[in-house]
């Protein structure tokens, strides 16, 4: 039986794996690894594994002094959805944004990822905003977690 680890990223291969996951669910936004060691100085990155098998990632943006809102964001690979992994996920990083003082949790979805969006939405988020960023062509969506599910 697989069983489910989800561990920081503690060296750079890991980072590696986290970024392959962030890049096959998100290939609008592509990231270097430089790009990915700077968000895991800033955030709390983690990389998920089913037996040895990459399956995921997540990221946790504490809440700053100018926002009471963390970010809480899961990501699962595609031959690997439906069996919990992102609730799983999702859970851990609400978990660590509550540590971290969060007021409000939002998370953000790209409109190419309707599961992504889904998912979401069953978690009780709600939308807030669609917007493109500089340089490209497929929308991002924000959602906030509703107040009674926080």
């Amino acid at each position: 039986m697989n069983v489910l680890r989800i561990v920081a990223p503690g060296n750079e291969s890991m980072l590696e794996q986290w970024r392959h996951v962030h890049n096959t669910i998100i290939p609008t936004h592509l990231l270097s690894l430089d790009d990915v060691r700077d968000r895991s100085r800033r955030h709390h990155l983690e990389v998920a594994y089913l037996g040895e098998a990459l399956v995921g990632c997540s990221t946790v943006r504490p809440p700053t002094d100018e926002s009471p809102a963390a970010t809480v964001i899961a990501r699962v690979l595609a031959d690997y959805r439906g069996h919990g992994i992102g609730t799983t996920l999702y859970t851990r990083g609400l978990a660590r944004a509550r540590e971290l003082g969060a007021e409000i949790i939002e998370t953000v979805v790209l409109s190419s990822n309707p599961e992504g969006l889904r998912f979401a939405r069953r978690q009780g988020f709600v939308e807030l905003e669609r917007y493109v960023l500089p340089g490209e062509t497929t929308p991002w969506i924000d959602l906030r977690l509703e107040p009674q599910n926080q």
